[in-house]
């Protein structure tokens, strides 16, 4: 452990909607080296709030704070000289033999464990379902929107994926986009966009995606990513706010914050 605790090297897995929000919380917090990995083609819905939109603009900000793509583990250092945070393509988690960090949290958000192991770091953390703290991560984080959103589990699992997207706005499942084929996305509109209910909102293969209500385009996969059927493409937020497309919302600042508190009650041991 280093002497001090802006000195952790942290590994965050992702750097989507939850991820940055957690990157975020924590480069406010002073926690300078942190290090974010991600796929060649993320899927980031929300990409305004989101550090991956790094690999495509080369820096992106987001609240005042700025990620910036590198090309090797190497070039991090650089990067948190600088107060930045290096956001890398690599999918393996191969640059943890570099690293050597101190905490690894996966916010990959993939339902399940795509092969983080507890004893990777001296703290690992999982989000969502998936992980079994005690087991797998020294602790689970509950991603489901309710009374335990952000909390800290260290023994057994989170909820069980529902399948139901939360409830924002008084719209679950219908605010939700989804990719009707695989195939390569297409949209001529931007995130911020007011669509109607009915209005084709973008297409994969020549197959229409329809907005099932009114309200604006909060979240909208780049265009020319390669989908599959079902995959979450877009999010309609019906009380049309424009503000919501650029700050982070109320979900990823709780997830963040349990985050910081796992942070705190492993390495502040004075």
């Amino acid at each position: 452990m280093p002497d001090r605790l802006s000195d952790l090297r942290i590994i965050i897995k992702g750097a989507g909607e939850m991820a940055t929000g957690t990157a975020w919380r924590l480069h406010r917090s002073h926690f300078f080296r942190i290090l974010m990995t991600e796929i060649p083609g993320p899927l980031a819905v929300r990409r305004l709030v989101s550090f991956c939109e790094a690999l495509h603009h080369e820096r992106w900000t987001v609240e005042g704070v700025t990620a910036v793509r590198i090309g090797s583990p190497r070039e991090a250092e650089d990067a948190w000289e600088k107060r930045l945070i290096p956001v890398l393509v690599d999918p393996l988690g191969n640059c943890r033999e570099f690293i050597k960090p101190d905490v690894i949290i996966d916010a990959v958000l993939a339902k399940q464990n795509t092969g983080t192991r507890i004893d990777d770091a001296t703290l690992v953390l999982g989000m969502g379902p998936g992980f079994s703290a005690g087991k797998d991560v020294h602790y689970a984080i509950e991603t489901n929107r309710g009374h335990n959103l952000g909390r800290l589990i260290s023994s057994g699992e989170t909820a069980p994926n529902t399948g139901v997207p939360g409830d924002i706005g008084g719209r679950t499942g219908e605010r939700v986009l989804r990719a009707p084929a695989d195939g390569l996305f297409a949209s001529p509109l931007s995130i911020g966009t007011m669509v109607r209910e009915g209005e084709i909102v973008g297409s994969v293969n020549g197959h229409e995606i329809k907005s099932q209500i009114a309200g604006m385009l909060r979240g909208l996969i780049r265009p020319g990513t390669r989908v599959t059927a079902g995959l979450k493409a877009g999010d309609v937020d019906p009380r049309g706010k424009p503000e919501y497309c650029t700050t982070i919302s109320e979900k990823a600042r709780a997830i963040g914050g349990a985050v910081l508190e796992a942070i705190l009650m492993t390495f502040n041991t004075m």
